[in-house]
């Protein structure tokens, strides 16, 4: 079965485990400041990186072990510094569109993508279908 939830359910599922453990509290000795948690995001995108050192492949599960501790650092870290990762990940995929949508390679594809054509109404151009 599978579970869909949104950033912000996800963030509030995070926020409750480590509201559980007593990680917020002032006398953890895991101390949840940002900087504390951006450290802890980097060491876990390391340890995805690992399962990738000696080959193409990694085993599913225990990457998708390794990329959801990522996540939940991710989501901690935008949730603790004030950043609304919804709008910020919309925001650089507008950014890159712009940036890469006169490669030679992504002229043909990025015309027909819902989000360009979204990016393009909201600045007044056109976009053939």
């Amino acid at each position: 079965m599978t579970l869909e939830m949104t950033l912000e359910e996800l963030t509030d599922a995070m926020n409750a485990f480590v509201g559980a453990m007593g990680w917020y509290r002032g006398d953890s000795p895991f101390v949840q400041s940002p900087r504390n948690i951006a450290i802890s995001l980097s060491l876990e995108a390391a340890e995805v990186l690992e399962h990738f050192q000696w080959g193409e492949e990694a085993v599913p599960d225990v990457l998708a072990e390794e990329l959801a501790d990522v996540a939940l650092y991710l989501l901690q870290l935008a949730y603790l510094t004030g950043v609304d990762l919804e709008q910020a990940i919309m925001d650089k995929l507008a950014v890159n569109y712009r940036r890469f949508s006169s490669a030679p390679c992504c002229s043909e594809c990025t015309a027909k993508t819902p989000y360009h054509k979204l990016q393009a109404n909201d600045a007044g151009l056109t976009t053939q279908d």
